[in-house]
């Protein structure tokens, strides 16, 4: 559950990626279009322009009445009412100027000027002036002056300023409703895509045994589909999961009952075995046995019983040990368990307590079983604690030879990230687990190959699910002097 949100992340905002570039590609045709269509619209109202301008020049001509009085003056002009207009109607935006064919200025303005053309028909170009671009229309030909070069600037050729006006009327319109646009997908997205965030989000915060149907009221109409469908796995994988305790927890019940009946025969069985041995080597009381031809065929017969029955003794202990991890692991994998409320649990007293239930067996084999208890209380649940620490006491005497020493620890060390917090640790000087099979001592049934001793590789497994189940963790490392296996259980 953990990497679902990071994937509905990823959905959600290649989604939003998606519909910007759909919107955006649109956009830019439409704004080429639009470029496209005003330079359109320019041009035809520009060709108008020219087409005014075309008309005016004769009436500028014309305008140009006769010669100077003397030679060098100016020629004598009135200008034609025409040219008048337009020049009032376009003030600082309009110009013109008359030249003779040498190109001296006599009559209008100076920066109204162009190449003298070479014929009678009229040219056209571009003059910038005082930051305006001005569309300049010049002819050649003749007035009452004699032969001059009249010469027309318009100002207000659209098509002159479409380059100046394109980035305030096209560019930055378009760029404005751009960025709109991906601020308004980015939005919907968060907006549209949130109940399907809450969802996963209420599935990841559920315990993985927390399989109860999720409310579909609570959901969109397009959510609910998807919500039916994970009520209906959930329905299917609880269903099973129930028939698998089931399973396992009903055969540890059936098993348990005739194995302890099993064992306490088999246990009365070696026992009368035992004395049978001692008393045929060694007759008590002074009573002779009559003596017989076949006395030592009896005597490996007895002692053969024995040791078969040593045997015996030792699987049906395994089988109920088994049955107990069975039944234990049923318990701590059950989903009831998060209905069960947690109590306050005395780590110290539950030390003490395993002390005393393992003593008799750690002295039996040799083994130094010691105590460091500091007084800690958690929230949990007791006898699945209990379980886990017997089943770690328990690995540590089986698979520490004789001679060596078992510890069981409790108290409240200091996590430099998280504070403090109480700990309950096994640690001992056998052989140990090696760093590349840590994790997999914790998968069930596993066990070390080449492991002495005999086990089910069920005791870290069971103690690996009690900590979940109470939101601990169980690190595995190696014990004290670089040697064996210190298992601590961090709350």
């Amino acid at each position: 559950m953990a990497l679902q949100r990071p994937r509905l992340r990823a959905m959600t905002s290649d989604l939003r990626n998606r519909l910007l570039l759909l919107l955006v590609l649109p956009l830019c045709v439409l704004a080429l279009l639009g470029v496209w269509m005003d330079y359109r619209s320019a041009d035809d109202a520009a060709a108008r322009h020219d087409q005014r301008l075309l008309r005016l020049l004769p009436a500028l001509a014309d305008s140009v009445l006769a010669p100077g009085a003397d030679e060098g003056d100016p020629p004598v002009w009135l200008l034609a009412p025409p040219v008048e207009d337009f020049l009032r109607h376009n003030p600082g935006f309009s110009g013109f100027s008359v030249r003779d064919v040498s190109g001296r200025l006599l009559l209008g303005d100076d920066w109204v000027h162009g190449t003298i053309p070479a014929t009678q028909e009229p040219e056209f170009h571009s003059v910038e002036a005082g930051g305006v671009t001005y569309r300049v229309a010049v002819q050649r030909g003749r007035t009452g002056a004699g032969e001059m070069v009249v010469a027309l600037a318009d100002g207000s050729d659209p098509r002159q300023q479409w380059a100046q006006h394109l980035l305030l009327r096209v560019l930055l319109p378009n760029l404005v409703l751009v960025v709109a646009a991906a601020l308004a997908i980015h939005w919907a997205v968060g907006r549209a895509f949130k109940p399907l965030i809450d969802l996963a989000a209420t599935v990841e915060r559920r315990s993985p045994r927390d399989l109860s149907a999720i409310d579909e009221a609570a959901s969109p109409a397009e959510v609910r589909p998807l919500v039916r469908s994970l009520n209906r796995l959930f329905t299917l994988v609880n269903a099973q999961a129930e028939s698998q305790r089931r399973f396992v927890a009903d055969a540890a019940h059936q098993l348990r009952t005739p194995l302890a009946g099993l064992q306490a025969q088999v246990e009365a069985w070696a026992l009368l075995a035992r004395s049978g041995v001692k008393t045929a080597e060694h007759p008590q009381n002074g009573v002779q046995k009559q003596p017989q031809r076949h006395d030592g065929k009896a005597l490996a017969a007895i002692t053969l019983g024995a040791s078969e029955i040593e045997k015996l003794r030792d699987a049906t202990r395994r089988t109920s040990q088994l049955a107990h991890q069975l039944l234990a692991l049923s318990r701590a994998d059950a989903r009831s368990l998060d209905a069960q409320a947690m109590q306050r649990v005395d780590l110290q007293d539950l030390c003490e307590n395993l002390l005393e239930m393992y003593l008799d067996a750690s002295t039996g084999k040799g083994i130094d079983l010691g105590l460091e208890a500091q007084p800690v209380h958690v929230s949990g649940h007791g006898w699945l604690l209990r379980e886990l620490l017997s089943n770690l006491v328990d690995n540590a005497i089986k698979y520490t030879p004789a001679g060596g020493s078992v510890t069981i620890r409790c108290g409240t060390r200091l996590r430099s990230a998280e504070g403090a917090g109480a700990f309950l640790q096994v640690e001992d000087d056998g052989p140990g687990v090696p760093p590349a099979e840590r994790a997999r001592v914790l998968q069930r049934f596993y066990r070390v190959p080449g492991t002495e001793g005999e086990g089910t590789g069920l005791g870290l497994p069971i103690a690996d699910e009690i900590a979940r189940a109470h939101g601990a963790t169980l690190v595995l490392d190696v014990g004290p002097s670089g040697r064996g296996l210190r298992v601590t259980l961090l709350f």
